[in-house]
C-alpha cells in the first residue's frame, strides 16, 4: 500500500492562479483547465485557538478570524478538523520550545522578520475529512476520512481546518471514531520513527526480540512479536500491561539499574525521555552525550543512535491496519469541546496521563 502511495505522488511544482467565481477557483495545467477548490464557498477566515506570543496558559486566545489555509502546492489537501489531540509537546511550544529551530524550519532563507510564525496554531493530532485536494493529490478523493501527525512547523488542528501534504495523511482506522482516532498519529508515528526508521525494526525481524522502554507501553512492538519491558509508576502498571507490556520495572520504587541488570540483555532500549533545553541547545548536549556513551560501549557491541520525529502517511497506513486488526487500541483519557481549549492546556500541564487529551472540534457528520 505504501509502495503505491508514493509511485502516486508527483513532484511538480508550478504556479496556479484563481478564479474570482465564488464557488470555484480554476488552476491551468498545460492545456488543461480543471478544478481547484470545489467548497460550497469561498472562505477566508475560520475558527481557531491561537497564541500571538509564547507563555503560560493566558497567550491561547479564541479567535473567529484566523486565516483559512490555503492550499499552496498541488501535492497538498485541505481537511476539515472532527478531533485534535493534545501532546506533551504542545503545552512546550506554547512556551517558546524549539522556537528558534523551528523559525529556521519554517523559513530556511531567514527571509522573514522574528515572529513571522504567529498567529501559531497548536495541536499535533488530527483526525477529519478532506474537503479539498490539489491537483496532483491521486491517493485520496474529498470526504475521505483520514488522520495525521502535524509536524511542529506547521499550522495545528485546533482549528476548523489544516493544510497538509498528501504524503503525510493516512486513512482513518475503520474501527475508530474521530474522537478516538485523534489519540494516536503523533506518538504512532514518532514511535515508528525512532524504532522502525532508526531502530531498525519491522514486522518481519521482530519476534522475539528483547525491547526496553524507558516511560512508554510497547503495542506496536508486541503486535510484532516482541517481548516488551517498560518503566512505569506502580499505579500505571495495569495500565502499560493492557497495552502490551510484557515485564513492568516500578520507576518509583527505587533507580531502575539494578532490577534491570538482573534481566536478560535486551536488543534495544529506547529512552523517551525528552530535554528541557530546547531543540538546539538540547541537540548539542545530548549529542554530546551520546558521543561519550558510544565511544565507551563500542566494545561491547553497543550502539546509540537518535531518532527524530517525522511525518509519514506510509507509517500511519500501517498503523491503521493494526488498529483495525486490534493490535493497537485507541485509549482517550478526557475529552474537551472546541470552547474548553485552555481547560485542556491545563490538564495536559498536570502530567501522569492514562491516555490522550482530545479536543471535539466539529460532530463527526458535520462536514458542510
Amino acid at each position: 500500500m505504501s509502495y503505491v502511495r508514493h509511485l502516486m505522488y508527483s513532484r511538480w511544482l508550478f504556479h496556479c492562479s484563481t478564479s474570482p467565481s465564488v464557488n470555484t477557483s480554476v488552476c491551468w495545467h498545460g492545456r488543461q483547465k480543471r478544478l481547484f477548490s470545489t467548497t460550497k464557498r469561498r472562505m477566508t477566515i475560520m475558527p481557531a485557538w491561537v497564541i500571538d506570543k509564547y507563555g503560560g496558559n493566558d497567550v491561547l486566545r479564541f479567535t473567529k478570524n484566523a486565516s483559512f489555509p490555503v492550499i499552496t502546492y498541488p501535492n497538498e489537501v485541505i481537511i476539515k478538523v472532527n478531533a485534535a489531540g493534545l501532546n506533551p509537546i504542545d503545552v512546550g511550544m506554547r512556551g517558546g520550545y524549539g522556537a528558534s529551530s523551528l523559525s529556521m524550519k519554517r523559513d530556511p532563507l531567514n527571509l522573514k522578520q522574528n515572529g513571522m510564525e504567529f498567529p501559531l496554531i497548536l495541536g499535533r493530532d488530527v483526525s477529519g475529512v478532506i474537503m479539498e485536494c490539489g491537483l496532483d493529490v491521486k491517493y485520496f478523493t474529498e470526504r475521505d476520512e483520514v488522520w495525521a501527525a502535524i509536524p511542529p512547523w506547521k499550522q495545528g488542528s485546533l482549528a476548523e481546518f489544516v493544510v497538509l501534504s498528501a504524503n503525510e495523511i493516512s486513512r482513518k482506522p475503520k474501527l475508530l471514531s474521530h474522537r478516538e482516532a485523534a489519540a494516536i498519529p503523533y506518538v504512532a508515528a514518532t514511535s515508528w520513527s525512532a524504532l522502525v526508521n532508526t531502530g531498525g525494526l519491522s514486522k518481519d525481524n521482530c519476534a522475539k526480540k528483547r525491547i526496553l522502554i524507558l516511560g512508554g507501553s510497547g503495542g506496536m512492538l508486541k503486535a510484532w512479536g516482541a517481548h516488551v519491558t517498560v518503566t512505569c509508576s506502580q499505579n500505571a502498571e495495569r495500565f502499560v500491561r493492557d497495552l502490551g507490556a510484557d515485564h513492568v520495572v516500578d520507576y518509583t520504587s527505587g533507580p531502575v539499574e539494578k532490577p534491570l541488570g538482573e534481566l536478560e540483555k535486551f536488543d534495544l532500549i529506547l529512552d523517551n525521555n525528552t530535554d528541557l533545553l530546547g531543540i538546539a541547545d538540547g541537540m548539542m548536549q545530548n549529542a554530546a552525550t551520546v558521543a561519550t556513551k558510544a565511544l565507551k560501549h563500542l566494545v561491547k557491541g553497543v550502539h546509540y543512535r537518535w531518532g527524530f520525529f517525522a511525518p509519514s502517511g506510509p507509517a500511519l497506513d500501517e498503523i491503521s491496519e493494526m488498529v483495525d486488526a486490534g493490535q493497537i487500541r485507541a485509549v482517550v483519557e478526557e475529552t474537551f469541546s472546541f470552547s474548553q481549549v485552555p481547560h485542556a492546556f491545563e490538564k495536559m500541564e498536570k502530567g501522569h496521563a492514562r491516555g490522550k487529551t482530545v479536543v471535539q472540534i466539529s460532530e463527526e457528520d458535520d462536514y458542510s
